[in-house]
């Protein structure tokens, strides 16, 4: 079966051949977009930054490339190499997950970007360009334009969760009552050991928006602000996932 690429229909039938020119082509299209992406990530300051997208992008061109090459020469195809370059950039991402000292989990979209660059790596390098820039449109607008819209959902959300560390653990009986009173529910509480000798009570709580009035009119900002001015809360803040 054919496939067939409208980008390559228009630049001609030279573009799906392997020559040092489509190589060339192929190879500064997977330079060129992962730096957009890897310039987004970087410009939020997050780890892994326009360096690790382009290596990621340009190693998984570079083996779609390869193998093609060695299809060629054996007669037969092969992405035993390109299957490794998913392995080794899905290695890659989950080693970028990093977690802060009050238990926030980061990275994870900045992981899922760089899985998703190294696959649109594999298609610059298959010449599948018509795959390769709607896969770069889509990744480019899920991560600059989505965000503002994923924010307020979350924010607006009847579950959430908080970092809590209290000055005392006799505290947290008065704690819960407080957000009793204000229409909260207790999902789940846990203890977090990490501060134990820190002279404070840690704890991650799960909570629900149960009033009505906290679910039409207040965000989880607001919430937290609230809660936050209680005198025997050393600092509280929602857990972003």
């Amino acid at each position: 079966m054919t496939i067939y690429d409208p980008i390559a229909s228009l630049l001609g039938p030279w573009s799906t051949e392997l020559h040092w020119y489509t190589i060339l082509l192929r190879i500064t299209l997977s330079v060129l977009l992962s730096a957009v992406i890897g310039w987004e990530r970087s410009s939020k300051r997050h780890s892994a930054g326009l360096r690790t997208f382009i290596l990621v992008s340009l190693t998984t061109t570079l083996t779609m490339l390869l193998d093609q090459f060695l299809a060629v020469q054996m007669g037969q195809p092969l992405f035993v190499l390109s299957g490794a370059a998913i392995i080794a950039a899905s290695i890659i991402s989950i080693h970028s997950i990093l977690f802060s000292s009050r238990s926030q989990i980061k990275g994870l979209t900045t992981t899922a970007a760089l899985w998703s660059m190294g696959l649109i790596g594999l298609a610059s390098g298959a010449g599948f360009y018509t795959i390769m820039c709607f896969g770069f449109v889509a990744v480019y607008c899920v991560l600059s334009v989505f965000p503002a819209l994923e924010i307020s959902l979350k924010d607006h959300s009847n579950h959430f969760e908080i970092h809590l560390e209290l000055t005392n653990s006799s505290y947290l009986k008065d704690f819960i009552t407080v957000i009793r009173k204000l229409g909260l529910i207790i999902d789940d509480i846990e203890f977090n050991t990490a501060y134990t000798g820190s002279g404070l009570s840690v704890y991650t709580i799960a909570l629900s928006i149960q009033n009505k009035d906290l679910k039409q009119y207040k965000t989880h900002a607001e919430i937290i602000e609230a809660l936050s001015t209680l005198e025997y809360i050393y600092h509280i803040e929602e857990i972003k996932m």
